[in-house]
């Protein structure tokens, strides 16, 4: 099917490789390159649409943003082309990060204005929570896990969402994880006829957010980074309970959710999600590392570690997996920043328990020999002191319920095993020397994995995430690494000859003795710097599409 653009159009459905709309004559193909297959949705201020690409090999999906401004003004049309030119810049800083669309192209058409996004195939949170119910304390801390790293990144980059909610974060079909979607904000109609609005204040609304879940110094526009902590922590709000905020009570008198009687949760994560929807800006997280640490501390950690091993969740429910070696089976278990920290509380626990072990041990050795008191104290001291050993934490010699853990390494077949069950996140691996050649891992995540001299040679790495992650030397000869994000990993003395590096993202990669001979980078985020650093040759394609030695 092929869809007309023309917001005038009657019937904007045509057959599949229709040049011209039957119904209004307008010219179907976009740029002579993007066939509307269906619209994803439509405001006062523009629409969505599903497209492909019809001038890249295989015709890939992405999504056209279509910015219609009502009046075509010079005022107007100046004001509509900022706002686009603001979503556009937005995308461009952000789209870096493996949980951002990535902004593909923007441009202005007839009057109109048009940005193509990487398209995510998955389904919302608001449409997880319909279809399988709310999710459990464990469910939303792990969800809280995944999305406050990516918060505390955006921020990083000085933009403010605005627009944080279930409808907006979408779990990728592909690897399971969140991603953060509609960084434009854009919700009023732009209409200067209606309300009796004037052309010069026909766009000074837009970008308050949604009501309800936006705090009250976004809606009087004056949004901060605080802001997006107060719309995620509504966010939680209708993951645990599946009721939006406009269906909840509010205190008159302070404007406050009336929430707590409504959740049944643990008095520490109670504390946390008040004091991210905090009424008063100041009282409020200022930002999402704090919300961080306030997870972390000591009475999250035992809900959480519960909520991450061996889940067995339904299609559609939030995940919450362990991220370790003895759990490298399981079918979902991104790893996360939240449940690293955790491991390391976990290990000064164990560590602490060890000393209070030889404490026992001491203690038991004044008592009177062959006495029960003293044989006790000394069971239970060797207890202690091998929790290190068994990879547990608990108190008195018993586990606590986590997994045994290993600082063993993962044979190759193990990791092939269990991307076949579905596992797609190796976070912080350390899978050196493996030879996984003419493997298929693409999609998966090995941000910050430790791969020196890793044989991938041929292996399918479309789409895989090795951002930070140690490369040197690594064997990557031939292999498939189409949209790869590799964004400050080490691939010093790499071997990456014939490798297909087409849109790959190597923004701030060390390169330096990498070899490129015969490489393809086609569109790839790489600097002449870089690139200086590398061998190349005659047969290198270079980001312009260009062939030949730099």
């Amino acid at each position: 099917m092929s869809y007309c653009l023309n917001p005038a159009c009657s019937n904007p459905v045509n057959l599949t490789n229709a040049e011209r709309c039957q119904a209004c004559g307008a010219k179907l193909l976009l740029r002579d390159r993007y066939r509307v297959l269906q619209a994803l949705g439509q405001g006062g201020f523009g629409a969505t649409f599903l497209a492909k690409d019809e001038a890249l090999p295989g015709s890939p999906y992405c999504v056209i943003k279509q910015l219609r401004p009502t009046a075509t003004s010079p005022n107007v049309m100046q004001m509509a082309r900022d706002l686009f030119e603001r979503e556009a810049n937005t995308l461009g800083k952000v789209g870096n990060h493996p949980q951002v669309p990535r902004l593909l192209n923007y441009f202005e058409a007839n009057s109109e204005f048009y940005l193509v996004q990487e398209y995510i195939s998955g389904s919302t949170l608001q449409q997880e929570v319909k279809r399988s119910g709310p999710f459990s304390e464990a469910g939303v801390k792990q969800f809280l896990s995944e999305v406050l790293p990516m918060l505390q990144y955006i921020h990083n980059q000085q933009v403010i969402h605005r627009d944080i909610k279930p409808a907006n974060l979408i779990r990728r079909s592909q690897d399971r994880k969140l991603v953060l979607i509609d960084f434009g904000a854009v919700k009023d109609q732009v209409n200067p006829i209606r309300a009796g609005a004037s052309e010069q204040t026909a766009l000074t609304q837009y970008a308050i957010g949604t009501p309800g879940y936006a705090p009250p110094e976004q809606m009087a526009m004056r949004p901060v980074y605080a802001s997006d902590i107060y719309a995620l922590g509504v966010t939680c709000l209708y993951l645990l309970t599946g009721r939006s905020p406009k269906d909840m009570d509010y205190d008159p008198a302070t404007g406050e959710i009336l929430w707590r009687e409504q959740v049944h949760i643990s008095d520490h994560f109670t504390d946390v999600l008040k004091k991210m929807l905090e009424v008063s800006v100041r009282h409020r997280y200022q930002n999402a590392a704090e919300v961080m640490r306030a997870l972390d501390l000591e009475p999250y950690l035992d809900s959480l570690a519960r909520g991450m091993v061996n889940q067995q969740v339904r299609p559609g429910r939030a995940c919450a997996p362990s991220g370790e070696l003895g759990d490298l089976t399981s079918p979902s278990s991104p790893s996360s920043p939240t449940a690293r920290m955790a491991a390391a509380i976990r290990a000064r626990q164990a560590g602490k328990a060890i000393g209070h072990g030889r404490a026992l041990h001491s203690e038991a050795t004044t008592i009177q020999p062959g006495s029960p008191r003293r044989r006790t104290m000394i069971q239970e001291a060797a207890s202690l002191t091998t929790l290190n050993s068994r990879g547990m934490t608990g108190s008195r010699g018993h586990s606590s319920g986590n997994p045994v853990t290993t600082s063993q390494k993962p044979t190759a077949p193990e990791i092939l095993s269990a991307y076949g069950k579905g596992k797609r996140d190796f976070t912080n691996y350390d899978l050196s020397l493996l030879n996984l050649a003419k493997s298929d891992l693409s999609g998966a995540n090995f941000h910050e994995a430790k791969l020196q001299k890793i044989n991938l040679q041929g292996a399918n790495l479309l789409n895989a995430d090795f951002g930070r992650a140690n490369l040197n030397h690594a064997s990557l000869k031939n292999a498939k690494l189409a949209r790869a994000y590799l964004s400050h990993a080490d691939l010093a003395g790499a071997d990456l000859r014939g490798a297909d590096l087409s849109y790959a993202h190597l923004s701030h990669a060390n390169l330096r003795g990498a070899n490129l001979c015969g490489a393809d980078l086609t569109g790839a985020k790489i600097s002449d710097e870089q690139l200086a650093t590398a061998r190349t040759n005659w047969a290198t394609i270079h980001p312009s599409g260009k062939r030949g030695l730099w």
